[in-house]
């Protein structure tokens, strides 16, 4: 919660500041085309899904970097829909893979494996049973 009022404090003094730079025409005409780039995206979004299975299956990425591109993409083209110099500037950047694996990196929990104890032990068995209904 407490980074989604950051970000709004942010958007607001970002958008209100450039705004007053370029006035108003100018703003209007950059929310429009962030927002038509974020649904252009949006709508070749399937094209860049089989990309990135076909590069998964191919072992080019592992899953993570499989899912930090199609959620990173979304999320970076949902921002460009949205009004705002501040989520227009981070929803581009967040179309550029270093970007995306930085935000993800910073912001996602890390979660470390468990130890587990090596069996020190291995029993190895071979079962044979004389029975004729086995044969």
């Amino acid at each position: 919660m407490i980074y989604f009022l950051i970000y709004l404090f942010l958007e607001v003094m970002v958008t209100t500041d450039i705004a007053s730079r370029i006035g108003g025409v100018a703003t209007f005409i950059e929310i429009i085309a962030s927002a038509v780039l974020g649904i252009v995206i949006l709508l070749n979004f399937r094209h860049t899904l089989s990309e990135n299975i076909q590069a998964l299956q191919m072992r080019q990425i592992d899953m993570d970097g499989f899912t930090q591109r199609n959620l990173m993409g979304l999320f970076g083209a949902i921002l460009l829909i949205l009004p705002g110099f501040l989520g227009d500037i981070l929803g581009l950047l967040m179309q550029f893979t270093l970007i995306s694996k930085l935000l993800i990196n910073r912001f996602s929990r890390k979660y470390q494996k468990p130890n587990q104890p090596k069996e020190d032990y291995v029993i190895d068995a071979e079962i044979i049973d004389d029975t004729p209904t086995l044969r």
